[in-house]
């Protein structure tokens, strides 16, 4: 009975475990930011919570078609697994989506090349831009963001 109510309680919150996906231009390498519903002063690439049946991958295309309506079949080239997760501090007015004593997510990262700019559909964001990798870094208050788009896009040369 108590390993039922605990696995209860461990649905109400939200899996430590996410994926960060910056999407980015082939042809000019900018970046896809997203303004969040919940703090509009935060601007982030798409990210989101690993679910219990799913891999990183699996989320992170979940996530781009929730998030901005961006179709990615797993075969896909266009989404790279950059085969690195980070562990962080999660930010203190987004703990109580976790349970009680998480204080840490570990995050996976993949970049999502796309031919050209689009007009993403939001659902959980309030607008987006399209800006240059090193106005998405000076943007976001995501360390981890900021980090993934400098290590994998700062030096991208076509």
């Amino acid at each position: 009975m108590r390993s039922d109510l605990t696995a209860f309680l461990m649905m109400q919150y939200k899996n430590n475990q996410s994926v960060l996906v910056v999407i980015y231009t082939k042809d000019t390498n900018r970046v896809l930011m997203l303004q969040r519903q919940d703090d509009p002063d935060f601007w982030q690439s798409v990210t989101g919570t690993i679910e219990s049946d799913e891999t990183p991958k699996k989320t992170a295309i979940r996530e781009l078609w929730e998030e901005v309506r961006l179709d990615i079949s797993e075969n896909s080239t266009a989404l790279f697994d950059c085969n690195e997760s980070i562990e962080f501090e999660i930010f203190p007015h987004f703990r109580y989506k976790y349970a009680p004593n998480i204080t840490h997510c570990k995050e996976h990262w993949f970049l999502c090349e796309v031919e050209k700019e689009f007009i993403p559909v939001l659902s959980e964001h309030l607008d987006f831009c399209w800006v240059s990798a090193k106005k998405a870094v000076e943007m976001t208050k995501s360390q981890n963001n900021a980090e993934a788009i400098k290590k994998y896009l700062f030096n991208l040369r076509r």
